[in-house]
């Protein structure tokens, strides 16, 4: 009788893991995927997809979705859900959409925001065909010289270059060459990162399996039997590098993609990670980083959806049952309301449970360890500056550079952010430099005899707090002049290593957490989104930190999910549609993967057979 019981249970479970798993329809297909059409040029008919204003009469009929916030990960959620055929709506405050992926012009220049350069976009990577996937194959991406960063430590005299390698082979055999004394160091490392990349998956199953059973797999200690990947989660960068080397610039190399966290502070996983994702090239989006919106945006309209600008979410709707059925939108003094049956929040953990939740529902007790479990980021600082001349007369090239001031990333950022706001400017320990206008061989077609740079640095919110209840463009000559400080001391330092452009320099625009909060709706100021601190990447935490909400109805996207990046955030997107859909996509994707490979072998077999001939 209990034998009977229990093969009938398993026969049930069975049964509902294979439908849970395939017996969903696939959002995704090859056929879906096209080559790319002409790039569209005109800069009216690009507004009218990434700028369209928001209206009622805009409005898809009988929304399935409403998505707050066109970031990587609102879009990629939105895209996977329309062609899963759900009905969106995707709602972004600013004037623009695509978050950190736009790009803006002023004065003839073009800047990006928050794409300065992406990897894993290679040929039949997963990464690669999900963005063919949500453009339906119109997404181009360029790559790189190989040599696509430079790592400066020190000052004058004192100052070391290093630079990193592209290749899956190249880009440690480079570095070997730099630190011949670290050679097992760095072999150490590089086989954290292959573990890191190759086991990652295990992460994002926790988030997708029940909560319950995530955490029984990792407190009865099978998780680790299973893989390192856990243990390594919520390892110390820098007690797991001090074990390595002494080598404090190797400390810094292994550490140098920065994300707000100094190195004992973050988890080594993300760090190798980091690094890892562009040992197969770095690319750069062919017609710039707006060009993600542009084409997922279209891919959203054709399955019924539609994407709205100038539409600031002021509230989430939640019933009396505690489920989420639709957002309140601020159009001029008034406020409207749109209803749908599933909530997606692209916008930030606090800004979706602090700011949007009605405040009965903020006290709840499950929202609250959600919050718990998150801290602000830090602030970012940018400046743009623009040019008159082509980038081979001014000596700018495609590669990024990153300078620290000293090796010892832990005590100079701590002693910077330490600092009072009068102190801050002038002791400003490190900063990253990208070209955009040398990275797009298109951008010659758009902005000829034009370049640009955007320096990059982390604040403290704090330091420019006293004016965030003024004005963008209106907050006075105080403002002004302290951000000012930081920036003539960012180009300064810029020009150390690009001499010419100090005298052409034509346009320069500055943006503090005060702008970063304005214009994308991050919380301080903070492009990463919440902190990507140790105790963030503890595997129960990665456990409980996962797309569905405490709130029926309500779902988180983006990089607040999984990790930074446009990368991390997109598979924020993906971790949030298979928990809408109760479908896990990335099974669709790896299927594609498959199939895609079968394609490219008998595509070779071919050639080789005709070559024979």
């Amino acid at each position: 009788m209990w034998l009977l019981i229990f093969l009938a249970w398993l026969v049930i479970w069975a049964g509902g893991t294979y439908w849970y798993l395939f017996g969903k329809k696939s959002p995704f297909s090859l056929e879906s995927v096209r080559p790319p059409g002409p790039r569209e040029f005109d800069q009216k008919k690009r507004d009218k997809v990434i700028k369209q204003g928001f209206s009622l009469d805009k409005v898809p009929q009988n929304l399935d979705v409403i998505v707050i916030g066109s970031g990587i990960g609102g879009l990629t959620a939105a895209a996977t859900l329309a062609k899963a055929g759900r009905r969106v709506l995707l709602l972004e405050q600013h004037d623009q959409a695509g978050g950190c992926c736009h790009t803006y012009v002023e004065k003839g220049f073009e800047f990006d925001v928050g794409l300065h350069y992406i990897g894993q976009v290679h040929e039949n990577s997963l990464l690669r065909i999900a963005f063919d996937q949500i453009s339906e194959g119109q997404l181009e991406f360029h790559k790189l010289n190989q040599h696509f960063d430079t790592i400066m430590i020190g000052q004058g005299e004192e100052k070391r270059e290093y630079t990193i390698f592209s290749g899956k082979t190249e880009m440690k055999a480079h570095l070997m060459k730099q630190f011949p004394d670290d050679t097992e160091a760095i072999e150490t490392f590089f086989n954290i990162m292959k573990v890191s990349a190759k086991k990652t998956h295990y992460l994002a199953t926790l988030k997708l399996i029940p909560q319950w059973v995530s955490l029984f797999i990792l407190k009865s200690g099978i998780g680790n039997l299973l893989t390192e990947v856990f243990r390594l989660s919520g390892t110390c960068a820098t007690d797991l590098v001090n074990t390595l080397t002494s080598n404090k610039d190797l400390h810094v190399i292994f550490s140098y993609l920065f994300y707000g966290v100094p190195p004992k502070d973050s988890s080594i996983l993300i760090n190798a990670l980091l690094i890892h994702h562009y040992k197969r090239g770095a690319y750069y989006p062919k017609g710039g980083g707006s060009e993600i919106a542009f084409h997922i945006i279209r891919t959203i309209q054709k399955y019924g959806g539609n994407c709205l600008v100038r539409a600031p979410v002021t509230g989430i709707l939640v019933n009396d049952k505690g489920a989420a059925y639709g957002v309140k939108v601020r159009k001029g003094q008034a406020e409207v309301e749109i209803h749908a049956p599933v909530v997606v929040s692209n916008c930030g953990i606090f800004n979706t449970f602090q700011r949007l939740l009605p405040p009965a529902i903020q006290e709840n007790k499950g929202i609250q360890e959600r919050l718990n479990m998150m801290k602000h980021g830090r602030g970012s600082f940018l400046v743009f500056s623009g040019f008159d001349g082509t980038q081979e007369e001014l000596g700018l090239e495609s590669t990024n550079f990153w300078l620290f001031k000293n090796n010892d990333m832990d005590t100079s950022m701590d002693a910077f952010f330490a600092l009072n706001k009068e102190e801050a400017p002038d002791n400003i320990p490190m900063m990253f430099i990208t070209m955009p206008s040398a990275k797009d061989p298109e951008s010659k077609i758009r902005h000829p005899g034009k370049s640009c740079m955007t320096i990059l640095t982390m604040v403290k919110y704090e330091w420019f707090e006293e004016w965030k209840d003024t004005s963008v463009r209106k907050r006075g000559d105080e403002y002004y002049n302290y951000k000012m400080r930081f920036a003539k001391n960012l180009f300064d330092w810029a020009c150390t290593l690009f001499p010419k452009i100090k005298d052409k320099l034509v346009f320069q625009d500055v943006a503090t957490p005060l702008t970063n909060n304005h214009y994308l709706g991050a919380q301080q100021g903070a492009m990463y989104s919440a902190e990507h601190n140790l105790d963030r990447f503890q595997a129960e935490t990665v456990a409980r930190n996962r797309c569905n909400t405490p709130v029926k109805n309500l779902y988180i996207s983006g990089q607040d999910v999984f990790s930074c990046g446009i990368a991390g955030a997109l598979h924020g997107g993906l971790l949030c549609a298979s928990a809408v859909l109760d479908h896990i996509v990335y099974i669709d994707l790896l299927f594609l993967k498959k199939k895609l490979k079968r394609r490219k072998a008998r595509e070779l077999a071919e050639l080789s057979k005709k070559k024979l001939q």
